[in-house]
């Protein structure tokens, strides 16, 4: 394996010229946000067999030799956990590189862990031992070690070696095309775009407010993540998100008021008190945003509780069918959500949906039905009237 370091455009310019007829690459960055809303991008990883680089977009300032070969179409770009990546992607060309495959996404199809990390699946599939010394790195500081560079490359070197495993063994079991819908999802810009509105989406106790409190929430929500994007600071430098919700729930109306609450900073305070001030009284009347269906009960009754039992016994049906573990198809959880109403949920989305998913949702209609056949589980269709 050829290692090199890409610090200057002629380097650049010389791997690109390696790259381009290549049908697939390995795909890794290394970056910082800590202190940042966008994620500073301080490394950038490629790997094809044969050849692994590192470039510096910190001394290479056009990346735009690489930008075409990421972009380029007719090049699969392979990824492990690739999200965080394709947001850094996103933020730079305000679009996502495609077509994609992320081993993470495909493992669990062969029997892998669900969310396997890269150190473990590349020991369960290589058997190489990787240290994760330097997961924790200061990346923006140069120059880089020695050990940062290896283990960086590690992050692309081995994701070679685990796509082409995974990649002929999906194909044996006739499964590679269940993750089609998996990866035009992950190359959805829109998932990408953080747009303010939906902010408050990501707050784990709006399901507990009501009302005018819920439309505060909302509204401070969207405020925060739209000043957090203007100052390219992190939203919990601004509010944290359970000081966010007290503030929704308590609904100060003076100054005086606000500056008693628990947690918030003196700075934002001084600089957008009045801000905070007169959102809430500016939505404190508004009709709020309709929560997800499932946040609405924390917990099934005895009844619904029946119906995810029943749902299960389909769910490990499926599981042995094809060899799986129920749960790399659905928790319980997911379940009990599915039951309550929930919709952005994994098994409606891509192979779990086709696999099992629109079954369930079909017995939840009242369209299919479980029976017992000669000892065995079993499901039809019900009849209906014309």
């Amino acid at each position: 394996m050829q290692t090199l370091y890409v610090d200057t455009q002629t380097k650049l310019h010389d791997l690109c010229e390696s790259l381009q007829a290549s049908e697939w690459i390995a795909l890794d960055t290394e970056f910082m946000r800590e202190r940042t809303y966008y994620p500073q991008l301080c490394l950038i990883q490629v790997a094809i067999p044969g050849l692994s680089a590192c470039i510096d977009p910190l001394n290479c300032e056009d990346l735009s030799p690489l930008l075409a070969v990421i972009y380029n179409e007719s090049i699969v770009k392979v990824v492990h956990s690739g999200s965080q990546d394709m947001e850094i992607f996103f933020h730079l060309q305000n679009k996502v590189p495609a077509p994609l495959f992320d081993t993470q996404i495909a493992a669990p199809l062969l029997g892998y862990p669900e969310q396997a990390g890269y150190a473990k699946l590349v020991e369960a599939i290589t058997g190489t031992h990787l240290d994760k010394a330097h997961t924790r790195a200061d990346w923006s500081h140069r120059p880089l070690s020695a050990e940062q560079i290896k283990y960086a490359l590690n992050d692309v070197i081995y994701l070679c070696e685990i796509y082409v495993f995974l990649k002929e063994n999906l194909v044996k079991r006739n499964r590679l095309a269940w993750l089609d819908e998996d990866f035009i999802q992950l190359a959805d810009s829109r998932r990408y775009a953080n747009q303010p509105q939906h902010a408050w989406r990501r707050l784990k106790s709006t399901n507990k407010l009501r009302g005018g409190k819920l439309a505060v929430a909302q509204s401070l929500a969207c405020w925060r993540e739209a000043t957090a994007q203007s100052d390219n600071k992190p939203r919990g430098w601004l509010l944290k998100d359970d000081v966010l919700t007290d503030i929704a729930r308590q609904l100060p109306k003076s100054m005086d008021d606000l500056g008693r609450m628990r947690g918030l900073h003196d700075r934002i305070f001084k600089r957008y008190g009045k801000t905070i001030l007169d959102l809430i009284a500016s939505s404190i009347d508004k009709k709020p945003e309709p929560l997800p269906a499932f946040t609405r009960s924390q917990k099934p009754d005895v009844r619904q509780e029946a119906v995810v039992d029943l749902l299960n016994a389909i769910v490990h049906l499926r599981a042995a069918e094809q060899e799986l573990s129920p749960v790399q198809l659905a928790s319980r959880k997911e379940l009990q959500q599915l039951v309550m109403g929930g919709k952005e949920l994994e098994i409606l989305q891509g192979w779990r949906y086709q696999l099992v998913g629109a079954e369930l949702c079909e017995v939840l209609k009242g369209k299919l039905s479980v029976c017992i056949s000669d000892g065995q589980l079993k499901i039809i269709k019900n009849e209906t009237d014309e």
